[in-house]
């Protein structure tokens, strides 16, 4: 879609400082929301990609992703063999509802600060315990984890001129292993509920992430591997019922079942037990 309130399109100089941001900017990065419905509020963009950020970076700490990262690099990524959780980077990246001209488009940091109950990089993002580097208006920097990025449907810490600028995923979260379940209405829809699981082989702690069912990413944790009804219970106390999320996808009550549901898969898996 053309956006015809578009009076300048500037390209930062990355070894000049800050940016003095005007009312009616926009960071832009792939662009595949911006462009695809009226932004009658913006008059200039700001292209990332003039940062010239590396996408990907693997080191002996983990794994670094900037915003600008396209889906289709990080879903191609080679990783460590030892990295047994690295299996859901695709995985979570084929669970987006998009095209190939999205797929090819479409950032990470988009995807992330869209802050969509099923935004599956989130999900990712937040099983793997990934914390996120924000860059303020001032230039200033600060940290925090992905769970707490997002506080809602469609809503998440970012301030007006905020500039999301890298996740970090930690190498000892990508070693653990890991189990995913996901359900749509349909082969290509959007996620109704997107759960992950992971264990750690050293330190049996258990984690569960619980997306795409609930407004905003929740990550339960245990100091081992917890029974059914220790799970169950926990799901149950700690989900607040205005955190259900219900639209067209399914009811609150049916992403409730769901969520139950694959809990209890994954907590199964990851002990090893045989799926009924």
């Amino acid at each position: 879609m053309d956006l015809t309130t578009i009076r300048e399109i500037i390209f930062p100089d990355p070894h000049n400082g800050g940016i003095e941001w005007r009312e009616g900017d926009a960071w832009l990065a792939g662009g595949t929301w911006l462009f695809s419905e009226p932004q009658p509020n913006l008059r200039r963009l700001i292209d990332l990609r003039a940062f010239g950020w590396a996408p990907l970076t693997i080191t002996e700490q983990g794994l670094e992703i900037a915003a600008t990262c396209e889906v289709v690099k990080l879903a191609a990524l080679k990783t460590p063999p030892e990295w047994n959780a690295s299996s859901l980077i695709r995985q979570c990246c084929r669970s987006l509802l998009a095209s190939f001209k999205i797929w090819n488009t479409a950032t990470v940091g988009g995807n992330i600060c869209m802050s969509l109950p099923a935004g599956a990089l989130i999900s990712l993002a937040t099983a793997l315990e990934g914390v996120c580097t924000i860059i303020s208006r001032d230039g200033g920097h600060r940290q925090l984890p992905i769970q707490d990025f997002v506080t809602g449907n469609h809503q998440n810490v970012l301030r007006n001129g905020d500039l999301l600028r890298k996740v970090d995923l930690p190498a000892a979260a990508l070693r653990k292993r890991a189990a995913l379940r996901r359900f749509s209405l349909t082969h290509q829809g959007r996620s109704a509920a997107l759960l992950i699981g992971t264990l750690c082989p050293r330190e049996g702690i258990f984690m569960l992430t619980v997306t795409a069912a609930i407004s905003r990413p929740l990550r339960f944790s245990f100091p081992d591997l917890p029974s059914v009804n220790e799970l169950r219970s926990r799901l149950e106390h700690e989900i607040q019922d205005s955190l259900w999320f219900d639209d067209v996808h399914g009811s609150w009550e049916y992403k409730r079942h769901l969520t139950f549901y694959y809990a209890e898969e994954i907590r199964r898996e990851l002990a090893g037990e045989a799926r009924s």
